[in-house]
């Protein structure tokens, strides 16, 4: 019994110090009860399903859904705080989670590892800045938070299905057009912000509540079409596409065997692409509400 229990070399020591007395007999009884033993675990094991993902510490789906349920819920619980706790003080709370928040979804991008805690913590503040601005454009136009939810939770559905059919993918040529027409867009929403913030435009929104020119009375709209509706209509087609973005990023993990750790990153991939998608929506509404 000197080599680790293996019966091979157990045989060995048994006939090397055994050799001419009863203690033969007693050697080959343990070497027998002891190769079955063995024999009897290899079948047990045989038997056994073969480990999956789950088993081997893989990213699964369901770890991701699982992770994604709870970055979401965290939102839903920050949110609640401006608008069921603390109603008062909801336009300081929508301060503190716009750039608590961006801070955070700064950080979470550029660690190489993901941190639970960052993640969920992203995910209270940036349901305090959801939960402030939707209660001020609640009290403007009745039923809007509940339109943007619906709207946000349709192009999730119908873009998760476009992507399993296989009829939309993340293409690297597509990826550079995305990468193009995001920073773009990311350019406008700076110059837009520093218009409103110097006083250069009245709309709510700044440039996008202004009618486009040669379009009044079209559709209805007395002062033309709003900018915003283009550009709207042109950032939830972006967060369609981040979402697929994020359904193929999410896809290539599970099937190439990522740590299951990084479940934590695609849940927060997820989670910034509703969210922006959720407040392109309320903008969207609230215009098209406004020009009314």
């Amino acid at each position: 019994m000197a080599i680790g229990g293996n019966p091979v070399f157990n045989g060995k020591n048994f006939r090397t110090a055994a050799r001419g007395n009863n203690s033969a007999a007693y050697g080959s009884t343990a070497l027998a009860g002891q190769t079955a033993m063995n024999q009897q675990q290899l079948e047990h094991l045989y038997n056994q399903p073969s480990a999956g993902p789950a088993d081997t510490g893989r990213m699964t789906f369901d770890d991701v859904i699982v992770k994604t349920v709870a970055t979401i819920g965290m939102v839903l619980v920050g949110a609640a705080v401006p608008v069921f706790l603390f109603p008062s003080l909801a336009p300081l709370l929508m301060i503190v989670g716009l750039i608590g928040g961006f801070v955070l979804g700064l950080v979470n991008s550029f660690k190489r590892e993901p941190v639970p805690a960052l993640i969920l913590g992203y995910g209270f503040l940036e349901g305090l800045f959801l939960g402030g601005i939707t209660m001020f454009l609640e009290a403007m136009f009745p039923n809007i938070a509940m339109q943007a939810l619906i709207g946000t939770l349709s192009v999730f559905a119908v873009t998760l299905l476009l992507f399993r059919s296989g009829k939309v993918r993340a293409t690297p040529k597509a990826m550079k057009i995305f990468m193009v027409m995001i920073i773009g867009y990311a350019l406008f929403s700076l110059v837009n912000l520093g218009l409103m913030i110097f006083g250069a435009t009245d709309g709510m929104f700044g440039v996008r509540s202004e009618g486009i020119p040669g379009t009044q009375g079209m559709f209805g709209f007395e002062n033309g079409i709003p900018f915003g509706i283009v550009i709207g209509l042109f950032a939830i087609g972006l967060a369609a596409f981040s979402l697929v973005i994020d359904f193929t990023m999410i896809s290539e993990g599970v099937r190439n065997g990522a740590p299951r750790k990084y479940s934590w990153t695609a849940a927060f991939g997820l989670t910034v692409t509703l969210v922006w998608l959720y407040i392109e929506f309320l903008r969207l509404i609230a215009i098209l509400r406004g020009s009314e």
